[in-house]
């Protein structure tokens, strides 16, 4: 396709055209998911999106709470309201996308929804620590989270990687979702499931519940950290519909971007935690999200990137060599590009490129196992 510069309501056309051939894409509505902050910055849901994109459908809330009212900063509503501001024409480049060795993978407008690249989106696939993204928009929608939550001895009982929490500790849901977000410490998530839910399990159905709200028809959720277990599975189109829905909500994106988080114990021991995302601080542009690894799953990541007053959102699901970092700055360069967006095209090589940080299964930790937690002092 040659060069083409489109208009405001050209590109609001192209997006729709684009996105009515997935009608399995959805993402949260904005002023649905109880709990959910939504980045104030940008306009979401279906008074920002082109009909037949990611708008979440229409339904109450999964867990019986009765959703609130939208934010205050949320667009009024309008018909085919143009997600890009008056002046921001869009000039797509030429080209097919860049191919890269996940199994799956989805890369999105995350403003719009459109479909930019993809493949085997469908694929049902475990998506290991990925699905933390899902335990969070859970926990948001129970809200108030400067809530207490006391540790119970049960909550460590799992693999690594484990922030080495202590029963009788206690813990604000604020502190725990940004060592679930950030460290991807399992311990956490099992704290913050029995905190929401009572159980594991219990969570677990809420999860799939918010799947379901969200619009995702092809996911099953058995735990919420992602460890293997047999039936969970989830597909890169309805990982997309989750991240989106957590790229407009203020808490999780803070959180995801940041590189390193002061996690201090009750005893007055801190220890800061690295977040496992490679990306940030060595692609300018990525702005977050999450990662997960387990010997079932592959590599798995799900990733955003802004320039330029452009965003995508990329996931990545079993990618079998190391380079998934690498994959992820070449294809989300790519399609800020296909935007818009004046980035330089990504130039990686492998020798020079970024590996990928395995985490989750205990195989599959330097130096974590045999109830070693995994810290970063």
């Amino acid at each position: 396709m040659p060069d083409l510069f489109m208009s405001r309501f050209g590109l609001l056309g192209a997006a729709m055209i684009g996105v009515l051939g997935l009608t399995a894409c959805g993402s949260g509505a904005s002023g649905q998911g109880g709990g959910t902050q939504y980045h104030p910055s940008m306009s979401y849901g279906p008074t920002g999106l082109p009909a037949g994109s990611y708008a979440t459908p229409a339904v109450m809330n999964p867990y019986g709470q009765q959703p609130p009212m939208a934010p205050a900063q949320a667009a009024p509503p309008m018909a085919g309201r143009d997600p890009y501001p008056a002046g921001m024409q869009v000039a797509r480049v030429s080209g097919a996308a860049p191919v890269i060795r996940a199994a799956s993978y989805l890369l999105i407008d995350a403003r719009t929804g459109a479909h930019l690249g993809s493949s085997n989106p469908d694929q049902r696939r475990a998506v290991a620590s990925t699905q933390k993204l899902v335990t969070a928009l859970v926990v948001l929608d129970a809200g108030n989270l400067d809530k207490v939550v006391t540790i119970q001895s049960t909550d460590a009982q799992v693999e690594p990687t484990r922030l080495g929490l202590g029963a009788g500790q206690r813990y604000t849901r604020r502190n725990l979702l940004n060592a679930v977000l950030i460290k991807s410490a399992n311990d956490v998530a099992k704290a913050l499931a029995r905190d929401n839910a009572g159980s594991s399990a219990a969570f677990a159905e809420r999860m799939n519940a918010k799947m379901r709200q969200l619009g995702g028809t092809s996911s099953n959720f058995r735990n919420p950290h992602g460890l293997t277990e047999p039936g969970q599975y989830s597909t890169a189109r309805n990982m997309a519909r989750v991240a989106m829905a957590a790229y407009r909500s203020s808490v999780i994106r803070e959180a995801v971007s940041k590189r390193y988080y002061r996690f201090t114990f009750n005893s007055g021991k801190s220890v800061t935690l690295e977040n496992t995302n490679k990306l940030l601080g060595t692609m300018g542009a990525c702005n977050g999200m999450k990662t997960g690894y387990t010997v079932a799953s592959g590599r798995c990541l799900i990733s955003s990137a802004s320039a330029g007053g452009r965003d995508v959102i990329l996931v990545q699901l079993g990618t079998k060599t190391q380079y998934i970092f690498n994959d992820a700055r070449t294809l989300m360069t790519w399609g800020l590009r296909q935007l818009g967006a004046n980035v330089a095209e990504a130039e990686v090589t492998e020798e020079h490129g970024l590996t990928a940080m395995l985490e989750d299964e205990p195989s599959a930790m330097s130096g974590a196992g045999d109830g070693e937690t995994v810290v970063v002092p």
